[in-house]
């Protein structure tokens, strides 16, 4: 599995806040700020550059757990820094830490939890319980 994944590595995206990042694309008509669900996405791809370099050809993450506070709203032409600092390595589950700031103030903070995986296995899993699913 994945190459030497230890407690204290980091990862960390920076994203400006364009208008299909806000509140008012996921129905909150007016509100153009960051949408929590974004912020969410901002933390999965930190955790994601925190392990990139360091997983094994055929080798990737998926996210299981995300606990996140979104405590500022980020208004559409700021930027978002977000960083994952990798605090615990169980087996193949990892948790990071997130924390978001945008030009002004920290905006999200919390935890975020990963498995590692072999990528083909997965995808062949998927690929069986989809056989099973009717098309509507």
């Amino acid at each position: 599995m994945a190459q030497q994944l230890s407690p204290g590595m980091r990862g960390e995206i920076t994203r400006r806040v364009t208008a299909d990042l806000t509140a008012d694309r996921f129905g909150n008509p007016g509100v153009h700020v960051l949408a929590t669900p974004m912020l969410v996405s901002l933390c999965e791809e930190a955790a994601l550059a925190c392990l990139a370099p360091h997983l094994d050809p055929g080798e990737g993450s998926v996210g299981t757990r995300v606990e996140l506070s979104h405590t500022a709203a980020t208004p559409v032409g700021m930027t978002v820094r977000v960083e994952a600092i990798l605090t615990q390595v169980d087996g193949r589950r990892l948790t990071f830490e997130v924390r978001a700031r945008d030009n002004r103030e920290e905006v999200g903070a919390g935890r975020h939890e990963r498995f590692l995986i072999d990528r083909a296995r997965f995808l062949a899993r998927i690929a069986e319980k989809g056989r099973g699913a009717s098309n509507p």
